[in-house]
C-alpha cells in the first residue's frame, strides 16, 4: 500500500501502478492465492471514483441506502487479473473496501463458509442507513469481524470506508471576549455564520441569550455524573458547560483518531460532550471557533504563569484532533 499510494500521489499513471505492484506480488504455491493482494479507490477531483480490484473481496457501494451493482471491467497485467471501475460520484455514496479476514470472519464457527462479502453487504446497508462516519462504519465492521472470530482473528482483517458528502459548516463559540465592548461584536460574527451555532460556558451563554433577547433554561436532565448538564437557548443549536465538557470531546477525539473503542460512550448518549462530538466529528466539515480571551480565575493553575489560560490550551488541542480527522479549521479570538 505503501509503494503504490508513493507512486499515485507522484502522478504517475494508474496502470503503471498497478503493473508495478501486480509484477512484483508473488503466488503462494501451495494455496496459489496472492501472498499480497491490494484495493484502490481513488477520487478525482470530486467527481469519479476509479476503483482497482486485485484478489481482495470485491467494493461494496451503497447508494440511496441500496446495494450498487457498479460495472467492472477484467484487464490482464503480467499474467493477474485485474478488475477495474470508473464510477461517478454521488452524494452520500458510500465505498467499502475489505480484506479477506472480512468474509473469513466467522468461517467453522458460526458460520460454516464465512460471512459471506452478500451478507456482509447485507449488515452495512443498514449500519449506512444510520448516518454513521466512514470511521465509524469502518470500526463496526471490524469489531463484528473481531466478534465472529471469538476475539481471536485466524486472518488479517481489514476495512477501509470512503463517505461522499458534501461540506457542512459548523460554529462554536467558546468563553466571553477580553474586552466586554467586544461582546456585541463577537456575537453579530459568530450567528451570521451559515450552519449550526454551538456556545460553551455558563457566561457565554448568558452573554448570547442577552443579545439575543431568549432566556437560557437550564435542562434538569443529568446524563452522566462526570460531564455537566446542558441547556436550551432559542436559535441555538447546542448549550453547554464550557472546560469540563471540552476536555471530555478531546478525549473522544482522541481516542476516534486510535483504536476508535469509545465510539459507542458518544454515539448514542445526549450529554454535552456526546452532542458535541456527534457534530464535530460526524457532522461537520468546515468549523469556526470563536474563543474570548477573558480569565476564568476558577480555571487557572498558580504553579504555572499567570498568563497560561487553560482555554486557550483546549481549543488548540481540539482544532489540531480535528484537523488531523480531515477538517477545515478556523479560530478567532477576542
Amino acid at each position: 500500500s505503501k509503494i503504490i499510494s508513493t507512486m499515485m500521489a507522484a502522478g504517475l499513471p494508474i496502470e503503471e501502478c498497478v503493473a508495478t505492484i501486480a509484477g512484483a506480488l508473488p503466488i503462494c504455491s501451495v494455496r496459489g492465492v496472492a501472498y499480497s493482494t491490494f484495493t484502490i479507490i481513488h477520487i478525482l477531483n470530486n467527481e469519479v471514483a476509479e476503483i482497482i480490484q486485485y484478489d481482495n473481496p470485491h467494493v461494496i457501494v451503497i447508494r440511496n441506502y441500496e446495494q450498487y451493482d457498479y460495472p467492472k471491467t477484467e484487464i490482464n497485467i503480467g499474467g493477474k487479473k485485474i478488475y477495474t471501475s470508473t464510477i461517478k460520484l454521488q452524494e452520500d455514496d458510500v465505498f467499502i473496501a475489505m480484506s479477506d479476514g472480512c468474509p473469513h470472519a466467522g468461517l467453522g464457527g458460526k458460520y460454516n463458509f464465512g460471512w459471506k462479502r452478500e451478507e456482509i453487504a447485507d449488515y452495512m446497508q443498514v449500519l449506512v442507513a444510520g448516518g454513521y462516519t466512514a470511521k465509524n462504519l469502518s470500526t463496526m465492521l471490524v469489531d463484528e469481524c473481531d466478534s465472529l472470530y471469538g476475539h481471536k482473528p485466524g486472518d488479517d482483517t481489514t476495512a477501509c470506508v470512503v463517505k461522499i458528502r458534501k461540506r457542512e459548516p459548523m460554529n462554536i463559540l467558546f468563553g466571553p471576549p477580553s474586552n466586554r465592548d467586544d461582546a456585541n461584536r463577537m456575537m453579530a460574527l459568530f450567528f451570521s455564520k451559515e450552519g449550526k451555532h454551538i456556545i460553551c460556558g455558563g457566561t457565554t451563554s448568558s452573554i448570547a441569550a442577552k443579545y439575543l433577547g431568549k432566556p437560557v433554561v437550564a435542562s434538569l436532565s443529568f446524563e452522566r455524573s462526570d460531564v455537566p448538564p446542558i441547556a436550551h437557548i432559542e436559535g441555538v443549536d447546542l448549550v453547554t458547560e464550557g472546560v469540563i465538557t471540552m476536555n471530555k470531546v478531546i478525549q473522544y477525539a482522541k481516542d476516534y483518531l486510535g483504536d476508535n473503542e469509545l465510539y459507542e460512550d458518544w454515539n448514542f448518549k445526549k450529554d454535552g460532550a456526546s452532542l458535541i462530538s456527534r457534530l464535530l466529528f460526524e457532522e461537520s466539515t468546515d468549523i469556526n471557533f470563536y474563543v474570548g480571551r477573558a480569565v476564568n480565575p476558577a480555571h487557572q493553575n498558580p504553579d504555572l504563569p499567570i498568563n497560561f489560560n487553560i482555554k486557550m490550551n483546549l481549543v488548540e488541542e481540539l482544532s489540531e484532533c480535528l484537523r488531523k480527522m480531515g477538517k477545515r479549521i478556523k479560530v478567532s479570538y477576542f
